[in-house]
């Protein structure tokens, strides 16, 4: 008798750093277009009441019906709300300015750390990947962001100051792990806006190799005018110029990271 094939989950993997201005949204963006390029089923999930995911995206936050607030307090769902990024090519769970108001909503939830998580479960089936950009603060957002998901990809600059930030995070994550989900686990650090001039970078980045091993994403993303022009234009990198240095370097991230997957029986 054949076995019964087993429902397919998606990797829901948030992309964190408690240290702002580090590259996290752009990651975010880029790595979902480079999935969505290699024939992936992906859905972007913005926890960041900023809203910069959205607009990278080419989602306008200041028209939407429905955001990402609404599914949180069960007033809405993921399949009612989410939008396409047509340049990207994956979908979006946008959000807006109104999502701050969302932790005082939660705060009176039975299980509310557990919001997001439910929500994704109802969506699971149709996508390969879901990627959380989280607000680089510890708040209920991000708890539920790392509660809903199976890993924590962590960009970073190799800068002195983001290695002590990176231990905060690291320790967040174990916390995390112990107290509401034991299927986290640190997925890898990924060294993004790098300059290979700068001595102090490719000092830190060979400290970072040291002490974290095989948990360092070999795929460097390095400093690029045009990955940082393309959020302005509501467009992920690899939409607004393909060729450039920054986007071709998120295409090869994402091939690590399926590759990794594969390496651990983890996708197909």
């Amino acid at each position: 008798m054949a076995a019964v094939p087993k429902q397919a989950t998606p990797h829901v993997f948030c992309i964190a750093n408690q240290k702002g201005g580090v590259g996290k949204t752009t990651t975010t963006i880029n790595l979902a277009a480079s999935l969505a390029s290699l024939k992936k089923k992906v859905l972007l999930i913005d926890l960041d009441p900023q809203g910069n995911a959205t607009m990278g995206s080419g989602v306008d936050k200041n028209s939407l019906k429905s955001n990402v607030y609404q599914v949180l307090i069960g007033e809405s769902s993921i399949a009612d709300t989410r939008m396409r990024s047509e340049s990207g090519g994956y979908d979006v769970l946008p959000t807006n300015r109104e999502l701050s108001g969302a932790e005082i909503d939660l705060v009176q939830l039975e299980s509310r750390e557990q919001q997001l998580k439910k929500a994704i479960e109802q969506v699971q089936h149709e996508y390969d990947f879901v990627l959380i950009d989280c607000p680089p603060t510890l708040s209920l957002l991000t708890l539920n962001g790392l509660a809903a998901a199976q890993g924590v990809i962590i960009p970073m600059q190799c800068e002195y100051f983001a290695l002590e930030g990176l231990s905060d995070l690291v320790n967040t994550v174990k916390r995390v792990y112990r107290n509401l989900n034991p299927d986290l686990q640190l997925i890898g650090l990924l060294r993004v806006m790098f300059d290979t001039r700068v001595t102090l970078q490719q000092q830190v980045s060979a400290q970072i190799e040291e002490h974290f091993g095989d948990k360092v994403f070999k795929t460097i993303i390095p400093r690029n005018v045009r990955l940082a022009e393309a959020p302005s234009h509501g467009l992920p990198g690899l939409a607004y110029d393909k060729h450039a240095k920054g986007s071709k370097a998120y295409v090869e991230f994402a091939k690590e990271l399926v590759k990794r997957l594969k390496q651990e029986n983890k996708v197909d």
